[in-house]
């Protein structure tokens, strides 16, 4: 149930970005200590440690219990492959640049919507969809600096991301939010917890090194929580445009820790990919009929 607090909504969504935010710059810095595979393998065990301590009292036996199992676990290796992506991304490139091309998951998923799930595109599901890739094309021009890698990487990043949001509009018909949450940490923390062994240089992180990897499954669970706890409070047609806030975010703690700027050029891509977003957005509300009282 949705209360009358719109206001508690955005700020707490707001909140969620921002450590959203903090999730990605934590990760770029601890790239240059860790492989993408370690510093993926911490971040989704503390989630589900986290997870596990405090919903596990709440959901009990929610928590395990799926109608459509392997679409689960599908749903969670997308997410895994998707983080392990970004992370090798920021390996390449700024914070700001590479969530900004993430940020072409809802365009994506209004594509795949039409495509898989029969859902109408229309005029301005194409537009966007158009609007989005051109936002990366200024992102990732030729002379403007990036590695073309990165955003190859990044790029597959949100394709996985966008694949997985589709997956979670399916299952949300007949799966609990818990058990979503649960498998989703559950999956990459045995996917990436096998594969970390391998990865592991041999040394003993420093106590700041183990603080920033102990801290990136409580960016993400209590990202998360708050993110959910946004939508008991303001409707998802109030929220969608606040989540482009996560870009500026990243920007802000890009230039922070590592002293980068956007170029101008990259600057207004961002903007084409957030102004993508919004046709989505608006698409949607013309569509969803208005509450009645």
């Amino acid at each position: 149930m949705i209360s009358t607090q719109p206001i508690r909504g955005i700020l707490l969504c707001a909140a969620a970005l921002l450590l959203f935010a903090a999730l990605d710059t934590t990760t770029k810095v601890l790239t240059a200590h860790f492989e993408a595979p370690v510093i993926v393998a911490a971040r989704f065990i503390g989630n589900l440690l986290l997870m596990l301590v405090v919903m596990a009292p709440r959901g009990g036996r929610e928590m395990v219990r799926t109608t459509r199992t392997v679409l689960v676990w599908l749903r969670g290796c997308c997410l895994a492959c998707a983080s392990v992506l970004m992370a090798l991304a920021l390996t390449r490139m700024p914070v700001g640049e590479a969530t900004a091309i993430m940020f072409l998951a809802p365009t994506l998923v209004a594509l795949g919507g039409g495509l898989l799930l029969g859902e109408e595109v229309g005029l301005r599901g194409w537009g966007a969809v158009l609007l989005g890739l051109a936002g990366v094309v200024l992102i990732a021009r030729p002379g403007g600096g990036l590695d073309v890698v990165g955003v190859m990487l990044a790029l597959g990043a949100a394709m996985l991301n966008g694949t997985y949001q589709l997956m979670s509009r399916t299952l949300a018909a007949t799966e609990k939010t818990f058990a979503l949450l649960f498998y989703s940490a559950a999956v990459g923390s045995l996917v990436f917890g096998a594969v970390a062994p391998f990865y592991w240089a041999g040394r003993m992180p420093t106590l700041l090194e183990g603080a920033l990897l102990a801290s990136l499954g409580l960016w993400g669970g209590v990202g998360h929580y708050l993110f959910t706890a946004a939508f008991r409070h303001a409707p998802a047609s109030t929220l969608a445009p606040i989540t482009y806030l996560q870009v500026l975010w990243a920007t802000v703690l890009g230039w922070i820790v590592f002293r980068h700027v956007p170029d101008p050029v990259a600057i207004i891509g961002m903007l084409t990919i957030g102004s993508a977003g919004m046709l989505i957005v608006l698409k949607r509300r013309r569509r969803t009929p208005p509450a009645t009282v």
